[in-house]
């Protein structure tokens, strides 16, 4: 332990690069405690692979995070913040609209969506903002139609999404304008579901208002707080995946030459596993665990580390280079278990889309500016990468 570095998910030098911290914690800490944080955290692919299987154990009844710890935290996080049994009866709900099929007949239209942004964007002659001008818009259009939001609606949901994820420097709380924006977009959310009750239509929205639990509705609490976890992950965590991929293949020309040539499918899953958006999940651990002779005691919060085990070079050899010919079929980017992340398919879906249309729209040799990015305990990625392209 004396060789293991201090870990915080708050520190914005952890935010520009995780990964040297994550290799000593796997190292010399895989059972790491930060007491004045009040939390653990395992790094090492196997052990957070069998937690993310053992609800039992690591509970996610405080929720996900550290920052939204509560046991009340299923009034804002819905079923995410639930355990088996009724995280299985809510979960069964609300796949209905992610299923293969579903997920799959949405194509046409992403890559419709994605078209009319980048022709506005490839528009601007003096290179454009890869998140604010483009990616972050792709994923909000998509989830926001899947809801049922009015189309002159979303602008301003998307503004509130990226308000409820702002950070201070020094702080592990939330900041005002963060929980403005959460109680702003509470408040839209209870307004559409009022107007869904009277104009039922044929969206996830009139779905999850005429759904049943063992007889019973579903509360108006509960649905906006399905709609406030879509509304956020299903904006953020593919805008992030966007700009990481095109980030990383900036950097590693010869991968981005692979990807142009026709490997965009390994873009994106190499992408999961090298520079995942989402870094980590937090868990309630339900009774004493013994791991690597260490007692986690019951009560603990521990953070389940997925991009850290998505480094494992027990796992992945060579973890620390961005290589689209490796194997990521064991990538925990989206987790596992129960909770293995309801939209993954869904980002999957879009990102390939998105990098597609790039792909056949410019040349290969584009240039990226100094990105500026988010800094968040949990969320991975950048606010602004302003890039030049020369269309094809």
């Amino acid at each position: 332990m004396s060789d293991a570095p201090i870990y915080s998910p708050y520190d914005y030098a952890i935010h520009s690069d995780p990964y040297p911290t994550y290799a000593q914690l796997r190292e010399h800490a895989p059972v790491y405690r930060n007491e004045e944080l009040d939390f653990w955290a395992i790094t090492r692919h196997a052990d957070v692979y069998a937690a993310g299987r053992d609800p039992g154990t690591f509970s996610s009844s405080h929720g996900v995070s550290l920052e939204l710890w509560s046991p009340q935290a299923r009034q804002r996080s819905s079923f995410i913040a639930m355990d088996p049994p009724e995280h299985t009866q809510f979960r069964g709900l609300i796949s209905r609209a992610f299923t293969p099929r579903r997920i799959a007949e949405l194509e046409p239209r992403i890559r419709e969506i994605t078209r009319g942004y980048l022709g506005r964007a490839l528009d601007q002659r003096d290179g454009f903002d890869f998140i604010g001008d483009f990616a972050e818009s792709i994923p909000a259009d998509v989830i926001s139609e899947l809801v049922g939001v009015p189309a002159d609606d979303r602008p301003q949901i998307l503004r509130w999404s990226n308000e409820s994820l702002r950070r201070e420097e020094g702080s592990t709380g939330i900041p005002e304008v963060a929980v403005s924006a959460i109680v702003k977009l509470m408040g839209y959310y209870g307004e559409l579901i009022a107007d869904r009750r009277a104009h039922p239509g044929g969206d996830m929205l009139s779905a999850l208002i005429a759904a049943e639990i063992d007889g019973q509705r579903l509360a108006d609490a509960d649905i906006r707080a399905v709609l406030l976890l879509l509304g956020i992950a299903g904006n953020e965590s593919t805008t992030k995946i966007l700009g990481n991929a095109w980030w990383q293949a900036a950097r590693h020309p010869e991968q981005r030459e692979m990807a142009f040539s026709g490997r965009v499918q390994e873009w994106v899953e190499e992408t999961l596993r090298y520079d995942s958006s989402g870094q980590m999940t937090a868990r309630l651990v339900t009774r004493d665990v013994d791991l690597h002779g260490v007692t986690v005691p019951a009560g603990a919060r521990m953070l389940l580390m997925f991009a850290a085990a998505n480094h494992d070079p027990a796992v992945f050899p060579n973890p620390e280079e961005f290589d689209l010919t490796r194997d990521t079929s064991r990538t925990l980017t989206f987790g596992t278990g129960p909770h293995f992340c309801l939209g993954a398919s869904l980002a999957r879906l879009e990102t390939r889309v998105v990098l597609e249309e790039l792909v056949a729209a410019v040349h290969p040799d584009y240039q990226v500016g100094e990105p500026t990015r988010v800094h968040h305990a949990n969320i991975r990625g950048f606010s602004r990468l302003s890039t030049s392209v020369k269309p094809r």
